[in-house]
């Protein structure tokens, strides 16, 4: 039998904050009922646990690269994300017992941090072993890019191909990169995302060289195909954003994460909502900081009313996959209510990824995770703290 738990505070992000509530759980640990703490009383409850901190459902990490776990403290920040990627490229080389090792601690310690569910990016299968035997949840996102218009069939067969080798576990082909991927491969892959169903994650604005790059074929990426050998002679910009030149190439059916947004303008927020009613916008904050040294315009993001989650980025860029240090880097930054904070890291994440069912909110029927977080109070204002203890799974 699980006793049911008290805090300070319970966030059941359905829902508004509760002073002194409590979860109560069936037997499988379940949520059975979220209660004030005069409604515990009425229906005398016994041997009710209470901490000191507040409870919030399990964190859903919209955006990790599990496969890059082997590069922790290998590539030096603020490089820029065009230099940061041809480092990537050439730290390939490695000890795959090592990888799988790092891959394995990542894992765990994701849901040590209270991480309930993932949405992995994937080049290759080699995560597939971890992902079947983990604690989490893994919506993995296989990414295809190629940039010669010619080779876009070719591509996308060999992508089905790798899909397949994920067997039953939740997979979606999606676009890389605007600037790894050709219009005609955006094509053929939107016709087959169509057909197959979403969602989609697509890497977004995560650097000024990628807007320069669409807008006027200029900028760190030219350098970046220069290293690859790759002539893009044919290339001609289309003399707007990459979020306006790629984005009317999706499906708006289906439910799309873009990620990062470093650089994202309002403009490009308003084109962005009035041609795709199904946008989700992830924040990595600590990715960005490590890269780029820039945040989003979060100010803009949420006075435009966008659907916000959040990741952690890879290990390659960022000192750990602790979903809690992205919310403090956010509440350090700008002035965000903790049950707004919440709700990203929660619902958002869980309801993109199709998985409200059981994760993102303390509702009657849900295994949502529970997660004690330290906290601060000023002036009556909720502040998360940096600690988290994870009390059911």
């Amino acid at each position: 039998m699980i006793s049911p738990v008290s805090a300070t505070y319970i966030y059941p992000v359905s829902a508004p904050p509760i002073k002194n509530g409590v979860l109560t759980f069936d037997e499988q640990g379940a949520i059975n009922g979220v209660f004030t703490a005069e409604e515990a009383r009425e229906n005398q409850l016994k041997n009710v646990r209470h901490y000191e901190g507040l409870l919030a459902p399990g964190f859903v990490n919209t955006h990790c690269h599990l496969e890059l776990s082997h590069l922790k403290d290998q590539i030096p920040q603020h490089t820029g994300l065009p230099e940061f990627v041809q480092l990537v490229i050439k730290l390939r080389n490695f000890n795959e017992q090592e990888r799988e090792e790092a891959m394995a601690k990542a894992d765990a310690v994701m849901y040590a941090q209270g991480i309930v569910a993932v949405g992995d990016i994937s080049n290759q299968p080699v995560t597939k072993h971890i992902k079947q035997h983990s604690e989490l949840y893994y919506h993995t996102f296989l990414e295809i890019m190629g940039f010669r218009p010619e080779q876009a069939d070719a591509i996308m067969e060999r992508a089905k191909q790798l899909k397949a080798e994920f067997e039953l576990l939740p997979v979606s082909l999606v676009p890389h990169a605007p600037y790894s991927v050709s219009a005609a491969l955006f094509k053929v892959l939107a016709q087959y995302a169509a057909e197959a169903g979403g969602p989609i994650s697509i890497h977004n604005q995560e650097t000024k060289d990628e807007n320069a790059f669409f807008e006027d074929k200029k900028g760190g990426f030219l350098g970046l195909f220069e290293f690859l050998g790759q002539d893009i002679g044919f290339y001609q910009p289309s003399g707007k954003t990459s979020l306006q030149t790629y984005l009317p190439l999706l499906p708006p059916e289906l439910k799309t994460l873009l990620v990062h947004n470093t650089y994202t303008s309002a403009a490009d927020a308003a084109f962005a909502v009035s041609i795709h009613p199904n946008l989700y916008w992830c924040l990595c904050p600590r990715a960005n900081l490590y890269i780029e040294n820039r945040l989003p315009d979060v100010d803009m993001m949420r006075k435009a009313g966008l659907r916000i989650t959040i990741g952690t980025d890879s290990l390659a860029s960022n000192t750990s996959l602790d979903l809690l240090s992205e919310l403090n880097v956010l509440q350090e930054h700008f002035s965000i209510p903790t049950e707004e904070l919440l709700k990203w890291a929660t619902f958002n994440g869980a309801e993109f990824l199709g998985i409200t069912e059981q994760f993102g909110s303390f509702e009657p029927g849900k295994q949502p995770g529970v997660n004690l977080l330290s906290f601060e109070e000023k002036d009556g204002t909720v502040i998360l703290g940096n600690k988290l203890q994870r009390l059911l799974k």
